[in-house]
């Protein structure tokens, strides 16, 4: 037996505050710098991402909310699939809560890519 084999763990997060492909990409770069996450997949409002442990699946949430996405791993549950509020808007790219900066629309809100 292998003892250097690790068993890997999938995990759906639902992400929010995610509008476009801007976000997506925010998103990938943010997940593909934690050690020891592999990300399979992101679509807007939603990674699929490995780990080996638990530890590193929150250190993946923790990178999300540092980069303006709340997340939260997706249970099996129906009523645990609801990701979290974004804090301070979280939109993205103009989207509907666009913040605006001494009358310019689209300047830079807390959470999101690029809102």
């Amino acid at each position: 037996m292998d003892s250097t084999a690790q068993t890997t763990k999938t995990t759906t997060l639902a992400i929010d505050g995610m509008s476009c492909g801007h976000c997506v990409q925010a998103v990938t770069k943010a997940l593909s710098g934690v050690p020891g996450v592999t990300v399979k997949s992101v679509a807007v409002g939603l990674a699929v991402i490995e780990t080996a442990d638990g530890w590193t699946m929150g250190k993946a949430v923790a990178a999300l909310e540092e980069s303006g996405y709340p997340a939260k791993a997706m249970g099996d549950s129906a009523g645990s699939a609801a990701p979290m509020p974004a804090k301070g808007g979280g939109s993205c790219c103009g989207g509907a809560k666009a913040a605006t900066t001494n009358g310019q629309p689209g300047a830079k809100n807390s959470g999101g890519c690029c809102g």
